[in-house]
């Protein structure tokens, strides 16, 4: 099943509340999890339905969080043409295609080669949506890669799982979880970046830590979302952008909730809407 995670994978997880290694009990079919549930030594247990695991504590889902899923859950077939549509109607000042050009740029893909260990390389996005990056991302990389998308909303993830059905792709992975709360070890990818929903989060200094710390010591960690250039935005401008941020009343790229020791930041104006935000994480040691 596309996206479903492989049985080889459950050693790449790790318990969201303790971070220990996972088992999974239930059925599998062609060496992926079809239904059952992923169990840790603590006592967690997180089920998996339909091939799709749902590794999060759903009582720590509060507040803006539970209201943009139920959102997304409910429109998520719109998604992506209404972000393609709003991009023209709002005059960002770009298109929907080149500023993914844009960040994506940021993540270095380029950069990227295969590993002496024989390990695939290993690419994370957190908040994957419909998976509109997965494509462009695989065609940036001058290596394979093995990509992991995770999202707090089924709905996205049924659309994500639709185009890589439509596209063959069996090497994705698609996970619904918490970003407060990402079920991987330290360390355990080559890139991680983030689009469009930072801001909604409840606690964003907690998510870019979790993003850092499953990145790979001074991997780039790229992070888009909403913030108005008010030396270009025009007076239409400024009131479509409150439109589209009602759930926040300051968007802005959030630099103060860096973790400590991220390095080489850089906080860049993408268009009229969207910043990108990119930082390393702390080397080790």
């Amino acid at each position: 099943m596309n996206g479903a995670l492989a049985a080889s994978d459950v050693e790449r997880l790790a318990c969201p509340t303790c971070r220990r290694a996972l088992r999974f009990v239930g059925v599998a079919r062609a060496g992926r999890l079809l239904d059952g549930e992923l169990q840790c030594a603590c006592g967690a247990r997180f089920p998996v339905a339909d091939g799709f695991a749902h590794l999060y504590i759903e009582g720590d889902v509060r507040g803006a969080d539970r209201l943009m899923r139920v959102i997304y859950d409910r429109l998520a077939p719109l998604h992506d043409p209404f972000v393609w549509a709003a991009m023209h109607l709002f005059r960002v000042g770009m298109t929907a295609s080149a500023m993914r050009d844009f960040y994506l740029a940021r993540v270095e893909l380029g950069r990227l080669r295969p590993r002496g260990d024989g390990k695939p390389l290993r690419v994370l996005e957190v908040g994957v949506g419909g998976g509109i990056n997965l494509p462009l991302v695989e065609a940036r990389a001058p290596a394979p890669v093995e990509y992991w998308g995770v999202d707090l909303a089924r709905g996205m993830l049924r659309v994500c799982r639709r185009r890589l059905r439509a596209r063959g792709d069996q090497r994705a992975r698609l996970l619904l979880c918490d970003a407060h709360a990402l079920p991987f070890p330290d360390g355990a990818f080559d890139r991680v970046f983030h689009v469009g929903a930072i801001a909604n989060w409840r606690d964003p200094a907690r998510g870019l830590a979790e993003m850092a710390r499953v990145a790979a010591p001074g991997t780039p960690i790229v992070v888009v979302d909403e913030q108005l250039d008010r030396a270009r935005a025009s007076r239409w401008n400024r009131a479509a952008f409150r439109l589209v941020t009602f759930y926040d009343r300051d968007p802005h790229c959030p630099v103060e909730h860096l973790p400590p020791g991220a390095r080489d930041v850089r906080v860049e104006q993408i268009n009229r809407f969207f910043y990108c935000l990119t930082f390393r994480s702390a080397p080790s040691g």
